[in-house]
């Protein structure tokens, strides 16, 4: 899950919306381009609900665009290049949390299916209200761990398939974030994470759980964020 949500103080009550640095700049809709409208609704809901809830840190409240959804935004040319002559073109986001990345890829490719993963209950809860007032029609919320939902996809009679991309953003270090995903991919698949500056030693240190688990040419690029912005960085795994 999203490492700010962790400290922050759990509430039911929400509270008058903190302006954003990025409030009115042209660099948000630029980013965003056709999903800017569905995603400033996500904005005032993290502005007035993010912290209260847990979901967000005090810190994070006046830089939403910039570290939550732009950020998230970042990995969006990623998938879409992955999936791009796929018949399915369908997303896991394991650990969903707040909504980072998996609420934000699908307000940006509304011609994509994504499937929120989350354990806890109430951001369960959070994660529905949020795909109700964006009205966001592609996106199907499964309240389980992700070894829950690996057994659905391995047992054919499910009727859960393999994915073509699973995304997440600091969810777990790769030497477990490996297990977690890659079973969720189809052949040819990719996972694309959100990772720190660590995310290079991460693979080092996870090469034989990578391996374990099908994956393949593990490698991390810089992520544009936006103009004027820092870059974030991207860890791609293939799956063989």
């Amino acid at each position: 899950m999203d490492d700010a949500s962790a400290s922050a103080p759990v509430s039911t009550s929400a509270v008058a919306p903190v302006p954003d640095e990025l409030d009115g700049s042209p660099v948000v809709r630029e980013v965003l381009g056709d999903a800017y409208d569905k995603l400033s609704v996500f904005h005032v809901k993290l502005s007035k609900e993010g912290e209260p809830r847990g979901l967000i840190g005090p810190r994070d409240v006046s830089i939403i665009w910039e570290r939550h959804i732009l950020n998230s935004a970042a990995i969006v040319p990623f998938v879409r290049r992955s999936t791009e002559g796929k018949q399915f073109k369908t997303i896991a986001d394991v650990g969903s949390g707040g909504g980072f990345p998996g609420i934000v890829v699908a307000a940006c490719l509304p011609d994509h299916h994504v499937t929120l993963i989350e354990p806890m209950e109430r951001r369960v809860e959070w994660l529905q209200e949020c795909v109700d007032e964006m009205q966001l029609d592609n996106v199907d919320i499964i309240r389980a761990r992700s070894d829950e939902v690996i057994a659905q996809v391995r047992d054919r009679r499910s009727g859960m398939h393999p994915f073509a991309v699973v995304t997440c953003r600091a969810v777990a270090p790769m030497t477990k974030l490996s297990g977690w995903t890659l079973p969720l991919l189809g052949r040819r698949g990719q996972l694309i994470a959100l990772k720190g500056r660590s995310a290079q030693a991460e693979i080092d240190k996870a090469k034989r759980q990578i391996t374990q688990f099908g994956g393949s040419h593990a490698r991390v690029v810089e992520a544009p964020v936006g103009p004027g912005l820092e870059p974030t960085h991207v860890v791609i795994v293939n799956k063989q």
